[in-house]
């Protein structure tokens, strides 16, 4: 094979479109390269390099390959190219609009005629659906809440989505009947924190009827960086941080914390801690002292 054509494989997991050889090679070359099998046919209208692995993204550009330009990486595929929490890193699964329907491949692929330009992005040289999009089509594909819950905190957590951009794209879907919408409406009241964690101390909040705290606000002294916290009640000037079950145990963790609390209480702010226990197993606790400590004057 000539360079190009060498190049462009390497780019794609060893991987050629037919479309692609016949832009780069005669009709000679081509039944030369597969004569002397150093091409042979893996999918409709695309040939793979002799030797090359069938990893899980071999799969993914295959499927990419056969289904051509206008399909795209889906459903828990893309969750796992996005890194969402919870995905299988062995899924393959695309989208298409309804009109291809047809081809013949051994993964899953869906169809729809509603999607928008702002569903596509391009993850690590892969066509996906974006990590709003994904966490819809998850939704969709009847994943359970839990699943859900941890796709929406995560993609928040990497800056991929947020709750506001989730209930502007619910907000095109919402008249369609299509299934999903609303358990997707439902999660995104206690999200904007980054775990799962987070997601039920501000659950226990919107129970108890207290006013919603900013979630992962930045505390700057004289122009340095002091933290980012878990929840912010600006009102009452009250930190809330909520640690999970392993916590910070080192000394040197340990230290940090401290400076860091110190800090945060001379620029003003009351420093309060709930872990993991708190949370889930002593609600009434949490709920109670809060209550308390957002009644206190600074």
């Amino acid at each position: 094979m000539n360079d190009d054509l060498r190049r462009l494989a390497a780019r794609q997991e060893g991987l050629l479109s037919s479309a692609q050889l016949a832009a780069a090679a005669t009709k000679r070359q081509r039944q030369r390269f597969l004569s002397a099998r150093w091409l042979h046919p893996v999918g409709p209208r695309v040939y793979a390099v002799a030797g090359v692995p069938t990893t899980h993204r071999y799969h993914l550009r295959l499927g990419l390959l056969s289904l051509g330009e206008r399909s795209w990486v889906s459903y828990e595929a893309a969750a796992t190219l996005h890194s969402l929490d919870r995905s299988r890193p062995d899924a393959v699964e695309f989208t298409v609009p309804r009109s291809k329907r047809g081809i013949d491949l051994p993964y899953t692929v869906h169809t729809t005629d509603m999607m928008k330009p702002l569903d596509f992005v391009e993850v690590d040289g892969f066509r996906v659906m974006s990590a709003t999009r994904t966490i819809l089509d998850l939704a969709h594909a009847r994943a359970h809440p839990q699943r859900v819950e941890a796709a929406i905190d995560s993609a928040v957590r990497l800056g991929l989505s947020s709750p506001e951009v989730l209930a502007v794209r619910l907000e095109t879907l919402r008249g369609s009947g299509r299934w999903g919408c609303r358990l997707v409406e439902e999660l995104i009241v206690d999200s904007g924190g980054h775990t799962m964690l987070e997601r039920r101390f501000l659950q226990l909040v919107r129970l108890a009827g207290l006013p919603r705290p900013r979630t992962q606000v930045v505390h700057r002294k004289n122009g340095r960086h002091v933290a980012r916290v878990d929840f912010l009640f600006d009102e009452a000037g009250v930190v809330i941080e909520v640690t999970g079950r392993l916590g910070h145990s080192t000394p040197t963790e340990r230290a940090r914390d401290a400076q860091r609390r110190n800090e945060l209480q001379d620029i003003g702010r009351r420093v309060y801690e709930y872990t993991w226990e708190d949370v889930t197993r002593r609600p009434m606790y949490v709920t109670r002292t809060l209550i308390q400590r957002l009644r206190l004057v600074a």
